[in-house]
């Protein structure tokens, strides 16, 4: 029950912020939405860890490190000091480009990319972290 109530009061203020900046900000042809998720307990590090495994998975991804690219003119770049890391970068879309850097041991972190023209880079330093970013642009 709470935790309904804490996504819907999550979900009503990020539509209310999202509207006020529709009504004060002008049009503009190009920009970028970009939302970081970043656990702080070990519930939440498990469902990620789970999710990007989930992801590996359905792709058949073998080893710590994927970029997949559906698109054109995207750059990407994976670099891993650790061992058991999981690092993903996925991009669809133009113009992208995003990095991940991970030192460390047993970390997971995926970025995803859509759309045309975001710019992504993450660095994970530490043991046992996890986390993603999903960036839209246009």
């Amino acid at each position: 029950m709470i935790r309904k109530s804490v996504s819907t009061l999550m979900a009503a203020a990020i539509a209310a912020s999202l509207g006020s900046a529709a009504l004060t900000e002008p049009a503009v042809a190009g920009g970028s939405f970009t939302i970081h998720v970043a656990p702080t307990h070990a519930e939440g590090e498990r469902a990620i860890r789970h999710g990007l495994g989930l992801y590996s998975l359905y792709n058949s991804i073998k080893g710590g490190a994927s970029i997949r690219q559906k698109g054109r003119d995207n750059t990407a770049g994976i670099g891993q000091n650790g061992g058991r890391n999981l690092g993903i970068i996925h991009q669809e879309g133009r113009g992208h480009q995003g990095t991940l850097q991970q030192n460390g041991s047993r970390n997971a972190y995926g970025l995803f990319q859509f759309g045309r023209n975001t710019s992504g880079h993450v660095t994970q330093n530490g043991n046992g972290m996890s986390g993603a970013t999903f960036q839209w642009g246009w």
